[in-house]
């Protein structure tokens, strides 16, 4: 429920989140065990990025991507620990 209020306060649609995870333009490791967080800009008069922080969840075979939570960020954000390509490759088989 904590991703369904936050998207309803940030004004985020589904289809948004699922964009971002898709195709996003930076991805770092989240702040929980086993979480991944990864980031769109948005285009506007002002600079922000749109943040979606997931977890993979499941056997090797049937993975399945739980959305923990979801945030705009206003400004620009500095850059963390980013995520091992053997971990992306997989989340890009997934999706």
């Amino acid at each position: 429920h904590h991703a369904h209020d936050k998207m309803r306060y940030y004004r985020l649609s589904e289809s948004r989140i699922k964009r971002i995870i898709r195709y996003p333009s930076r991805t770092e490791e989240g702040i929980i065990e086993n979480g991944i967080a990864c980031m769109q800009p948005t285009c506007g008069k002002i600079y922000s990025e749109i943040w979606v922080m997931y977890i993979l969840s499941g056997l090797v075979i049937e993975r399945k991507i739980k959305i923990i939570t979801c945030w705009r960020y206003p400004g620009k954000s500095q850059n963390r620990d980013p995520i091992p390509s053997e971990i992306l490759k997989e989340i890009h088989m997934l999706v």
